[in-house]
């Protein structure tokens, strides 16, 4: 049988080229491949006796065989049939294999429609667009928002805010204008319209209407000269004084409220863009959760880091329920992968290792569990240098077991183009169906064999030239045996 050096942990198929059979229609067949009880202690192997593999472990194999190794050569098989065909034809990501698999689930109005229906409905903690879906009842200290009356004016509505912006301004227009026309009332200038002699407050006030647009015209500072105030009226200059200064105040905070409300960079993250779907396949031999970014402006994220949380309901130990419990994502944090330079789009890889929350889960689980991944990009605006943030979520049905992205970027001439009609387009990839833990211990357990099959065969090497030396060394006086030593012990008995 023909020998391949296994490419990666999972593909062993010339590691065990000695005890493997290959059937008439190409499938593999293991035969001794597992460490059985009874073939030695705990961190030995088997027996160095010539053999000793074969004998311990051939029958222990035949009657059971590791489900771990099953599942890695259904990958091997899946591979050999339809892989090389699937990653020509670069499938989009709706696959034929979960069609199968929901359609197994239930007939028409069984109970598999019903799960699929109600996962599609399940409530998002994200929202795809980045809206965080979670709303604040029974609040009773109302008062703290107005502690912080900035920025609840500038987290308000856009209606809302003009509403307040045109109350504002009318508001402290008809309050003056009231004063000014209480003050003209309570000085007799009212009574004294029309009359050469006497000096009003404000020259040519003779009602509340002319008051409120001399209120206008103070604190607009318009100044059309029919209406001035006189100076032999020293409470007139005070009120001046008073409304030019809340004046200002109230322009610079209702400006002020305006301009950050439309400079907010909050549009500027619907030019961020997240891939529809999320996958899981193998990169380096080891199973990676990945899902990819971009940026459609030419004006970069300065500074741009990427971070994802884990949104799954636990309970403890101790029995308490924890809704909605965050649970960290690695996605480069210690190596400095999380700190993008965001030019072309990104593929944002997170290895499933022992300290990832999905090291046990496989293809099985992952479609029977409940979570959400949330991804965060955060960076500044390279035009304002104002820190921007985009979000967007994964439910279990937007994680694609075995694909992989298409690739979007092209070297054009003295230029890279990327497609974005590729960006959320994946592609099937021959994967395991076992978790990462499972593959871990299957690659684990393909080097003990081979650690142990090496040094096997060389003891029955060295074993087969014993014998051949003790048969030819009859005649000899066990020349060859040992070399001269025969030569010396005649020389010493002599």
């Amino acid at each position: 049988m023909r020998s391949v050096s296994p490419a990666s942990p999972w593909d062993f198929r010339g590691a065990l080229s000695p005890g493997m059979l290959s059937d008439s229609d190409g499938t593999w067949k293991p035969d001794a491949l597992l460490l059985t009880e009874g073939s030695g202690k705990r961190g030995q192997g088997p027996s160095r006796e010539p053999g000793g593999w074969a004998k311990e472990a051939a029958p222990a194999a035949r009657r059971k065989l590791d489900p771990i190794l099953l599942c890695l050569l259904g990958a091997l098989a899946s591979e050999k049939k339809d892989g090389p065909e699937q990653i020509r034809r670069g499938r989009p990501s709706t696959s034929m294999a979960r069609k199968e698999r929901g359609a197994a689930q239930g007939s028409p109005g069984s109970g598999g429609r019903l799960e699929r229906r109600s996962r599609r409905g399940r409530q998002r903690y994200v929202e795809k667009g980045g809206r965080c879906n979670v709303q604040h009842g029974n609040v009773h200290e109302t008062y703290r928002y107005l502690t912080d009356i900035f920025t609840t004016l500038v987290d308000l509505r856009w209606r809302a805010s003009l509403l307040v912006f045109v109350l504002a301004y009318a508001a402290t227009w008809l309050f003056f204008g009231l004063i000014w026309w209480l003050l003209a009332y309570c000085r007799g200038d009212l009574e004294h319209v029309g009359d050469e002699a006497w000096t009003p407050c404000v020259k040519n006030l003779n009602g509340f209407v002319s008051a409120f647009l001399f209120s206008i015209e103070t604190e607009t500072t318009i100044g059309y000269g029919h209406r001035v105030i006189m100076d032999r009226c020293p409470e007139g200059i005070a009120l001046l004084l008073l409304q030019a200064i809340l004046g200002s105040m109230v322009n610079a905070f209702m400006v002020g409220c305006m301009f950050v409300k439309i400079s907010q960079p909050n549009k500027r993250a619907e030019t961020l863009v997240f891939s529809s779907h999320a996958v899981v396949s193998l990169r380096d031999d080891r199973l990676c959760l990945m899902f990819r970014v971009g940026d459609l402006r030419s004006s970069h994220i300065v500074e741009a880091s990427i971070r994802a949380k884990l949104i799954k309901s636990k309970q403890t130990q101790e029995g308490e329920f924890i809704p909605l419990n965050q649970t960290d994502i690695n996605v480069g944090f210690e190596t400095g992968d999380d700190r993008l330079f965001l030019v072309s789009p990104l593929i944002i890889s997170h290895e499933i290792n022992e300290q990832s929350p999905f090291w046990e889960v496989s293809q099985e689980q992952l479609e029977k569990d409940e979570f959400e991944i949330v991804v965060i990009l955060e960076g500044m605006v390279e035009a304002t240098g104002m820190t921007c943030q985009a979000r967007s979520s994964y439910l279990v049905d937007e994680v694609l077991w075995g694909h992989r992205f298409t690739s979007v970027l092209s070297l054009e001439d003295g230029f890279y183009e990327v497609d974005y009609n590729s960006f959320h387009q994946t592609f099937e990839v021959p994967t395991p169906s076992c978790s990462a833990r499972e593959l871990a211990e299957a690659a684990a357990r393909m080097d003990a064999h081979l650690y142990w099959s090496i040094p096997s065969q060389l003891d029955e090497k060295v074993e087969e030239g014993t014998e051949k030396g003790e048969g030819g060394s009859g005649g000899g006086g066990g020349k060859e045996r040992n070399g001269n030593l025969a030569g010396t012990e005649s020389e010493s008995k002599v």
